[in-house]
């Protein structure tokens, strides 16, 4: 039996020993070498031959990302480790580092309960790397970390032993600070890495070895020795006297928490619901007897076996043949396959236990972000907050009228295997409208749709996507009459408190107000509402929410939904330019309605509401946002001229900038509108010398002097009226 099939055979017994089991993920910076950390940990696990480790990108199966030398998916693998005696199974999910695939990261914490964190020791810590520091510890997942490319340091800047380990001890406490800031309170002090734990490795990724404290103390090697290996250029003895498989996955072993140990602080994090219920109970005891319970982190599109959901099981067995309900959607899915994932291959298993990472087929409702189970109205797990929204989307048209019902297939699996790409149909002009987090993760997407699914499309120009807010309070109700003029409501709105706004970001506040009635007062009270608006509250839109401050008005309550209705659809088209809403209290302070139920239907109530609310926001100093990216660049002295005069065109403000040796690094922020184009332009302005990487950073209101010509813009490109309407247009 060869290596990997023993392997297969552990992997299977190890499933059940949840002591045994770690799920990690790998997050760094982007190029910091998380793929080629992975698969030297899978061949020397023996998932595949070690001469091609580093070079084959086994979990880099896609050829776009091998084309491109950057991770894309997430993609995950299963293998078995020995540490003191024992066998251990290490479930590991790969991750990008690119920006504009953060919903990736962020979907794959969810998963996991511990992080290796790789710093390049060349580059240091990076914007991204505190991304990726913030989206672990936000979902409460272990970090340690590890320090690559040490070689570098001593091959390409020849730095003396002394400055390497200077080097070190900057990287480790620029990662400890970043912990600190961000841990959740019952960690502090308890998460940061330290040398002397054995929680911090340094080593080469591509050249296969590593280094550890406890690794140097059981074997002797001391960092001199590393420091001659490297100098005489000899990584090969290196990599056989201290393989990088062995150091990192002790680390994993020794200072990452099993499913059983992690499960009791991470359910009440990312699960509303009782957790004295059977299901609750299963998840925090991580028990396989008890209902099931799956978080699907990942839809992979697999040419045979179609739609392959990947996720976390917290709860009970997921098992062939077995009926589960997708929260939320209405009918029964039968389980067709499931299988523990190797690299690029599934290996189908009987059943796959709680505390596990499953591949199962079959699930055909589910997106990344679902919650599967065989209870009846469980509560979901939370939705997954992304560090970033899409703001850049582009109009998609099949280039022969033939493929249309192809190209619509081929949307909808696209917005399900990537939940960061929104797709939506333009109901005036019919075009089918797509957004992600950037150019790139566009321009991606576009590819896979031609060669991928064989669809030849065209694009257009990438466009913004803006939002509405208010800027003041509206100066009093308005009313909004029903077409029959027998109901009146009467709206006010005005801008809602930043941190409140903060608060459903990050998902503090429930969105099933009716649910969570009493979490969701005391928590609005607590950050500063009002106590009659908080009482009040009955729906939430996105960042906007609707309350109810009247008084004893009959047969109200009969057509709240109805007004909620009306709510939902001007928050998401606004009346200034039909883009969505954001930041805004909508409070219905009166209304006179008819006796007569059968004169206060949907056809009366939805549009009096609706005018209401829109004409108080057209008298509240309506505004649009724009979204807004940091970005980061990194250039030599002498065309930092260039760097700024790029900078200026494109209304950016600079933030900081520090000076080392003669790079120049600057931090500042620019407008999404203005950056496209700007990656050939800044390496044309500085003949390639350069290093940048963008992120976003939420919306900010456009400058008063554009506020004009940009909402004309919008509608015009929206076939709508060029001027928005008036107030008085809202009063009939």
């Amino acid at each position: 039996m060869g290596r990997k099939e023993d392997n297969i055979k552990k992997a299977k017994d190890l499933m059940h020993k949840l002591d045994r089991i770690r799920n990690i993920g790998i997050a760094a910076h982007i190029d910091h070498g998380k793929t080629t950390l992975s698969d030297n940990l899978l061949a020397g696990c023996g998932m595949m031959s070690e001469e091609l480790a580093g070079k084959q990108l086994v979990l880099d199966y896609d050829e776009q990302e091998q084309a491109r030398g950057i991770t894309i998916n997430t993609a995950s693998a299963s293998m078995v480790h020995e540490f003191e005696g024992n066998e251990y199974l290490i479930n590991l999910l790969d991750t990008p580092g690119h920006v504009d695939f953060g919903g990736d990261v962020t979907r794959a914490m969810r998963a996991v309960d511990g992080a290796i964190v790789v710093v390049c020791a060349v580059e240091g810590v990076m914007p991204q790397t505190e991304t990726v520091i913030r989206q672990a510890l936000k979902e409460k997942v272990k970090p340690v970390l590890f320090i690559n490319k040490v070689d570098r340091l001593i091959n390409e800047l020849r730095v003396t032993p002394e400055e390497m380990q200077q080097r070190f001890v900057k990287i480790i406490t620029d990662v400890n600070r970043l912990i600190s800031r961000m841990v959740p309170e019952e960690f502090k002090g308890k998460w940061v890495v330290k040398v002397e734990d054995g929680s911090v490795a340094f080593g080469s990724a591509f050249y296969n070895w590593a280094i550890s404290v406890p690794y140097m103390q059981k074997t002797g090697m001391t960092f001199k020795d590393i420091y001659e290996y490297c100098k005489n250029n000899d990584q090969k003895t290196l990599a056989k006297k201290a393989p990088i498989h062995e150091i990192i996955l002790d680390i994993v072993v020794d200072h990452l928490p099993s499913p059983k140990e992690a499960q009791v602080y991470r359910i009440p994090h990312i699960w509303r619901g009782d957790l004295s219920s059977p299901i609750g109970k299963g998840m925090v005891e991580c028990k396989t007897d008890a209902p099931l319970a799956v978080m699907i982190t990942k839809i992979i599109m697999d040419p045979h076996a179609g739609e392959v959901a990947v996720g976390r099981v917290y709860s009970g067995k997921i098992e062939r043949g077995h009926e589960v309900n997708v929260v939320g959607m209405p009918n029964k899915n039968r389980v067709q396959q499931v299988s523990l994932m190797v690299g690029a291959d599934r290996i189908p298993v009987d059943f796959v236990t709680a505390g596990n990472i499953v591949a199962a087929t079959g699930i055909r409702d589910a997106i990344a972000g679902s919650t599967v189970t065989d209870v009846e109205d469980m509560e979901p797990f939370e939705r997954i907050v992304h560090v970033s929204e899409p703001v850049v989307t582009v109009a998609v048209e099949a280039k022969h009228a033939k493929d249309l019902p192809k190209l619509v297939e081929v949307l909808r699996s696209i917005s399900k295997a990537d939940p960061s790409i929104e797709v939506t149909i333009n109901q005036e002009t019919g075009e089918h409208l797509m957004s992600g987090m950037g150019e790139l993760h566009l321009e991606i997407t576009e590819y896979r749709i031609k060669n991928e699914y064989g669809v030849d499309i065209v694009c257009s120009e990438p466009i913004v996507v803006y939002r509405e807010t208010v800027g003041k309070k509206s100066p009093r109700s308005f009313e909004g009459k029903s077409p029959n003029k027998h109901n009146r409501f009467y709206f006010e709105v005005e801008p809602l408190p930043k941190s409140v706004v903060d608060a459903l970001y990050n998902n503090e506040i429930p969105q099933d107000i009716k649910k969570h009635k009493k979490e969701a007062i005391s928590k609005l009270q607590e950050l500063g509402m009002d106590k009659i608006d908080a009482k009040g509250v009955f729906g939430v839109e996105g960042l906007n929410i609707v309350t109810d401050v009247t008084k004893g008005i009959q047969h109200l309550f009969e057509t709240r939904e109805l007004l909620l209705e009306a709510f939902r659809e001007v928050m998401r088209k606004g009346p200034r330019a039909n883009e969505p809403c954001q930041g805004i209290l909508v409070r219905l302070v009166d209304a006179k309605l008819h006796e007569d139920a059968i004169h206060r239907g949907p056809a009366q109530v939805i549009p009096a509401a609706k005018n209401s609310i829109n004409g108080a926001i057209t008298t509240a100093d309506f505004m649009l946002l724009e979204p807004m990216q940091k970005v980061f660049i990194s250039a030599p002295q002498e065309v930092m001229g260039n760097v700024y005069r790029e900078l200026n065109q494109r209304r950016a403000v600079i933030l900081d900038m520090k000076t080392e040796g003669d790079m120049v690094s600057i931090e500042a922020k620019a407008p999404v509108a203005e950056m496209f184009g700007f990656a050939s332009a800044i390496r044309s302005a500085t003949g390639g010398r350069v290093l940048w990487s963008t992120e976003n950073i939420g919306f900010e209101p456009l400058p008063r002097e554009l506020q004009d010509q940009v909402t004309r813009q919008i509608r015009e490109r929206k076939g709508l009226k060029p001027e928005p309407y008036p107030p008085d247009y809202y009063m009939d």
